[in-house]
């Protein structure tokens, strides 16, 4: 059975931006899937926490994923980097899934504990939080993306490819 997963992204916020490399990533996987995988796109989130929000738990309402990888744009980053943990106020929740592993095989990857301050946490936090409040056994990251170019972007892409197949190989075991 091909493990669902949901991945999201976002629309541009800054007049300079021509495209958000959230989405840019989405595209180029979108163009070459990794096998056995069934995925499930809901690109071009709005910049705002609670129709993001809103709109992300309605999908996971809706496709029941095994897991949630929401995307955004972290445009000083080097590399890919899987949040740890979100913030909101003064509560905070971790994904569950096993990000040293995921990433042991990566070249481009590192794991952050600082998602943004931004609609990028915002988003995280309540994804985390309602997979918590619902019992979900769904598994939940975010992925800040770096701006794509010629120098990363193989690279890049080569990454979120064989994460996606990490999460899949993970899922199985579930």
């Amino acid at each position: 059975m091909a493990r669902k997963i949901l991945l999201t992204s976002f629309q541009t916020w800054l007049p300079h931006q021509v495209s958000n490399s959230s989405d840019d990533l989405l595209q180029k996987i979108q163009g070459h899937p990794p096998q056995n995988l069934e995925l499930i796109y809901l690109r071009h989130l709005p910049v705002d926490t609670h129709r993001a929000s809103q709109q992300v738990q309605q999908a996971i309402a809706q496709y029941q994923p095994h897991c949630v990888v929401c995307c955004g744009m972290a445009e000083s980053r080097e590399n890919l980097t899987l949040e740890s943990h979100a913030c909101w106020g003064t509560e905070q929740f971790f994904t569950t899934l096993p990000l040293e592993s995921l990433i042991a095989p990566l070249t481009a990857t590192t794991i952050s504990h600082d998602a943004g301050k931004f609609v990028c946490e915002g988003l995280y936090f309540h994804v985390l939080e309602y997979l918590h409040r619902t019992q979900s056994s769904c598994g939940g990251v975010f992925v800040h993306v770096p701006r794509l170019a010629p120098k990363n972007e193989a690279k890049i892409v080569r990454d979120f490819q064989h994460l996606l197949m990490g999460l899949s190989g993970l899922l199985s075991t579930i």
